[in-house]
């Protein structure tokens, strides 16, 4: 019990990022869909993630072939090979990219700022399309610069087998984001429609307005915290490549919110 308590606490002093965006997905999840959904998913989402990694490690299959270094074995939470910070992680990014997603494509209040979010929407194939879509979109950010994590302070965790086409990563790894995202996503789309379905009684912040702004603003800050690592290591061409990479979705998110704003049709 010792050890497990003092895994669990490296977890947090190691990754106090990890930590924190896990808190924010608590709340925003909480706060936008409620209490019930956002444990449920948690917990569906862990064992979904971390069988894709299980998966891909032994099989190479959905993200190609990779490892883990076992760095910081005995130091924080592991199951079976695999850090427990690493399949959470998939929770909160596929729940950042299903809200936006609901940003994208659920019609607006006049003015702008407040969502006619309604189940039919949130449970629809193209909210869950897209929104692996930007689960992807997150990856091509992240992955690159955790494969340099020996420069700053997540560490050198894992490696792929062969070098990737894009900054060490290979192909596969961002197709296979796209589908663990779309499983993802899909996976909380059915708790939110069976919970619905049953009537069972939940703590949604039903009563705020924004509450659906939380997880967009969840996914701009993962956004931010990765641009600002390359930054700081000094991985100039990996910036650059994000911030291009950005450009264009970000001009036309402007777009549809100035959109919304001034009460026109996009």
């Amino acid at each position: 019990m010792e050890t497990l308590l003092s895994q669990i606490l490296g977890t947090i002093t190691l990754r106090p990022y990890f930590a924190a965006f896990f808190l924010a997905y608590f709340f925003a999840c909480s706060l936008h869909l409620g209490l019930k959904r956002a444990l449920l998913f948690a917990a569906a989402g862990y064992v979904i993630a971390w069988s894709s990694e299980y998966s891909s490690i032994h099989n190479g299959i959905p993200y190609g072939h990779y490892y883990y270094t076992w760095q910081t074995k005995g130091r924080e939470l592991w199951t079976l090979g695999i850090p427990f910070m690493d399949s959470m992680s998939f929770v909160f990014l596929s729940y950042a990219s299903y809200s936006m997603a609901l940003l994208a494509l659920c019609p607006a209040a006049p003015g702008g700022v407040y969502l006619l979010e309604n189940g039919r929407i949130r449970h629809s194939f193209k909210v869950c399309f897209l929104g692996a879509l930007f689960c992807m979109y997150l990856d091509v950010l992240i992955d690159p610069l955790a494969l340099k994590g020996d420069k700053w302070f997540l560490g050198q965790i894992y490696a792929y087998a062969g070098k990737g086409v894009y900054f060490g990563v290979p192909i596969s790894n961002f197709v296979g984001w796209f589908v663990v995202g779309f499983l993802l996503i899909y996976a909380l789309q059915l708790i939110d429609r069976l919970l619905a379905a049953s009537k069972a009684k939940d703590l949604p912040g039903i009563a705020y307005a924004w509450r659906h702004l939380p997880g967009p603003a969840l996914y701009v800050s993962i956004i931010i915290f990765n641009l600002s690592v390359a930054l700081l290591i000094r991985e100039d061409s990996l910036l650059w490549s994000d911030i291009l990479i950005l450009l264009l979705p970000s001009v036309l998110f402007v777009s549809l919110m100035r959109t919304r704003r001034y009460g026109v049709a996009p």
